[in-house]
C-alpha cells in the first residue's frame, strides 16, 4: 500500500536556500552574481521533495533576507493565513528563506498568525546548486515536520541541519557554517532523524497560535530601533533614532545589560520624552533582570530576548498602544 502524503504549502522568499550559483564551488559571491530560483523550479529541480510530501508551490518573494522589511512580514502573514483558510487540505506551511532575518521573520510570525497548520521556516547555507549544497535535505527536513502531527501546537518552527528549533529561541551564530542556528539559552526543540521527526520538549511560552497579537491582527508598526554599545559609544545613534522618529528603543548594551554612561543619560532622557526603552544585552546568553536601576529610571528589562527579537515584540506592543507597565509584562512572559 502507498502512504497518502500529507499536502504542504511552500512559499518561496528567496534566500540562499533558493539561490543558484554561477559556479557549484561558489559559496562567497553568489548574493550578488547568482540568480534566485523560482520556489516552482526548485520543486521541481527536487524529486526527493514529492517522496516525503505533496508540496504545493505558493511564490511570495525572491530576495536575499537582508531585503526583508516588516512590512513585507505583514504580507506573509497575510498570505499564510489565506493559505491556510482558502486551502483546508493543506496540512502545513514550509517558508523558504535567507537565513540573515529569518530568526526574526519567524519570530514575528510566531506572534500574529493565527492558524491551526504547523508552519516552518527553512533556509540554507550554500546555494542550491553548490558542492554539498544543505539546501535539498533541509526543505525535505521541513516538508517533514510540517507535515508531522507532533508539529501541531509548536508555534513557528525553524530547521536547518537536520535540528528543529523554536522560533522564540533560536539565532544565527556562524556566517557560513551548516550548524549555524542555536537556541544558546534552551537547546533544540527536536530533530529531524532518517526514520521520524522527534520533539524533546514543550514550550511554556506564548506563541501562535495563542498569542494576543493574533487578533485584531496589526497592519504596521511603529519605528523602533536598536542602539550597540561599545567601549566609548556616545549618545549619537540615541539622539539620531530619536530624531529619526523612533516611539520605541532597544539597547543592546553590555553585558549584563549596561549602557555606557553617554548612552545611560541619553536613554533616561528618551523616557522622560515618551519613548520605550528596553534594556537588552549585546551578548548571545544570559538574561537582563529587572533590577532596581531599570525600574527606577523606567526602563524595560529585556529578559533573555536579543536585541532583534526584543525589538519585534516592542513594536507589535506599540502598535496596540500598551503602556510601559504592560509592555514590561509582556517581556517578562513572552
Amino acid at each position: 500500500m502507498t502512504a497518502i502524503l500529507p499536502t504542504i504549502a511552500v512559499i518561496g522568499c528567496g534566500g540562499t536556500v533558493s539561490s543558484e550559483a554561477t559556479s557549484t564551488l561558489d559559496t562567497l559571491d553568489y548574493p550578488e552574481l547568482g540568480r534566485k530560483l523560482s520556489v516552482e523550479e526548485m520543486l521541481s529541480r527536487l524529486p526527493e521533495a514529492r517522496l516525503v510530501a505533496d508540496p504545493v508551490a505558493i511564490p511570495f518573494r525572491g530576495i536575499g533576507s537582508s531585503a526583508m522589511t516588516p512590512a513585507n512580514w505583514i504580507e506573509l502573514r497575510d498570505l499564510i493565513q489565506q493559505v491556510a483558510t482558502e486551502q483546508p487540505g493543506i496540512s502545513g506551511l514550509i517558508v523558504l528563506h535567507g537565513t540573515a532575518t529569518l530568526e526574526e521573520t519567524a519570530y514575528f510570525l510566531d506572534l500574529t498568525l493565527d492558524v491551526a497548520q504547523p508552519v516552518v521556516l527553512v533556509g540554507a547555507q550554500r546555494p542550491f546548486n553548490a558542492v554539498s549544497s544543505d539546501a535539498s535535505m533541509n526543505i525535505v527536513g521541513a516538508l517533514r515536520i510540517a507535515g508531522s502531527p507532533d508539529a501541531h501546537g509548536k508555534g513557528v518552527l525553524v530547521t536547518l541541519n537536520d535540528e528543529i528549533h523554536a522560533a522564540r529561541d533560536v539565532t544565527k551564530t556562524s556566517s557560513y557554517r551548516l550548524h549555524t542556528f542555536q537556541s544558546p539559552e534552551t537547546g533544540v526543540l527536536g530533530q529531524v532523524d532518517a526514520d521520524r521527526v522527534r520533539f524533546f520538549r514543550a514550550l511554556v511560552r506564548p506563541h501562535a497560535p495563542n498569542s494576543e497579537f493574533t487578533r485584531p491582527k496589526v497592519t504596521q508598526v511603529p519605528r523602533v530601533d536598536i542602539v550597540y554599545s561599545y567601549a566609548g559609544v556616545d549618545a549619537t545613534f540615541i539622539e539620531a533614532a530619536i530624531a529619526a522618529g523612533a516611539v520605541g528603543i532597544v539597547s543592546a548594551g553590555l553585558a549584563p545589560g549596561l549602557p555606557t554612561p553617554p548612552e545611560k543619560l541619553a536613554l533616561e532622557r528618551a523616557v522622560t520624552r515618551g519613548i520605550t526603552v528596553v534594556q537588552c544585552t549585546r551578548v548571545m546568553s544570559g538574561r537582563v533582570a529587572p533590577r532596581r536601576y531599570l525600574r527606577d529610571a523606567g526602563l524595560i528589562a529585556g529578559n533573555d530576548f536579543s536585541p532583534q527579537k526584543a525589538r519585534i515584540l516592542l513594536s507589535l506592543a506599540l502598535a496596540r498602544s500598551m503602556n510601559p507597565e504592560q509592555i514590561a509584562n509582556l517581556f517578562a512572559t513572552y
